[in-house]
C-alpha cells in the first residue's frame, strides 16, 4: 500500500478527531470524561473546570485538525514529498494540541477551588437533618 494513501487516511481521521473535539468544547458541550478533552487533575476538578479548560483548548484543536487535514491532503497530492508533508503535519498538529491542552490546563487551575462546606451544614447531618420525620 502506498504512504502517501496511508498517511493521508490517518491525518484525515486526526484532523476530524481534534476539530470535532475542539469544536465540542467551544460550545460548552464536551462532558467531563476520562478520554477526551484537557484531562488534567485541575481540569477534572469539576465541571466548571472541565468546561473552561475544553472551551480555552477548542480553537488551538480546531487549527491542529484543520492542520493535520491539510497535510494529509498534501500528502496525497504530492507523493514524491508526502512522509515529509505528513511528518511535518503531524509533529505541527500534535504541538499546536498540546499548547491548547496546556493553556486549558492553566485556565483551569487558575479557578478558584470550589466551597465545601465544614462540619455538620444542615441537610446534611444525620439524625434527620431536614426530613419530615425529624424529631420523632
Amino acid at each position: 500500500m502506498d504512504v502517501n494513501i496511508v498517511l493521508s487516511v490517518v491525518l484525515g481521521v486526526l484532523g476530524v478527531a481534534l476539530g470535532a473535539v475542539g469544536l465540542l468544547g467551544l460550545q460548552g458541550k464536551l462532558r467531563r470524561n476520562r478520554f477526551v478533552g484537557v484531562r488534567t487533575a485541575a481540569a477534572l476538578r469539576d465541571d466548571e473546570a472541565f468546561v473552561l479548560a475544553n472551551r480555552i483548548a477548542g480553537v488551538p484543536n480546531v487549527a491542529a485538525g484543520v492542520v493535520a487535514i491539510v497535510s494529509g491532503a498534501m500528502a496525497f497530492v504530492m507523493a514524491e514529498l508526502a512522509v515529509t508533508a505528513g511528518i511535518i503535519g503531524l509533529v505541527g498538529a500534535l504541538a499546536i494540541a498540546v499548547a491548547g491542552g496546556l493553556m486549558g490546563h492553566r485556565a483551569a487551575e487558575a479557578l478558584p477551588e470550589p466551597v465545601k462546606p465544614k462540619g455538620c451544614g444542615g441537610c446534611a447531618c444525620g439524625g434527620g437533618g431536614c426530613s419530615p420525620l425529624a424529631g420523632l
